[in-house]
């Protein structure tokens, strides 16, 4: 058995810069980030991913649901419901819609977007700055009533 670093990191350590200490390098970063939930600043804006699903940008969680709009709306409309959501506003154009509501003593704005045939975003964000477990509570009801439509 043999001792010591193995080739590619002890390039990596000493400098080295082939291409499969790069490619090592890379593949060891991606196996360590897989499965995690990450997060970086860009231009003073908070950006993360958690399970590859979610998005978290600016206290908005937002994620793609392989639907029309018409159901998403729907659904977004029917979580509010069940949620017990209070002083309801929706604004709905073609290709988006907005829903503002107070569940739970907390303001919600839900914004849904087209973004192609059977594909729509939905961002929430709850509270000023953004509770992202309210939120992800929140999506997870669409997402239950989506399957329902």
């Amino acid at each position: 058995m043999r001792r010591g670093n193995s080739p590619p990191l002890r390039n990596l350590l000493q400098g080295g810069s082939s291409m499969k200490s790069k490619i090592f390098l890379f593949l060891l970063m991606a196996m360590l980030l897989s499965g995690c939930n990450a997060a970086m600043v860009m231009n003073g804006k908070v950006m993360g991913i958690s399970s590859g699903k979610f998005i978290y940008q600016d206290g908005y969680l937002t994620t793609h649901y392989k639907a029309d709009i018409e159901p998403v709306w729907q659904a977004c409309n029917r979580a509010v419901t069940d949620l017990k959501g209070r002083d309801i506003q929706k604004d709905r154009k073609i290709a988006s819609g907005s829903i503002k509501t107070i569940i739970s003593d907390e303001k919600v704005t839900i914004l849904i977007e087209y973004i192609e045939k059977d594909l729509t975003s939905v961002s929430v964000i709850t509270g000023i700055v953004g509770n992202n477990m309210a939120s992800r509570i929140i999506q997870d009801r669409i997402a239950e009533n989506i399957v329902k439509y």
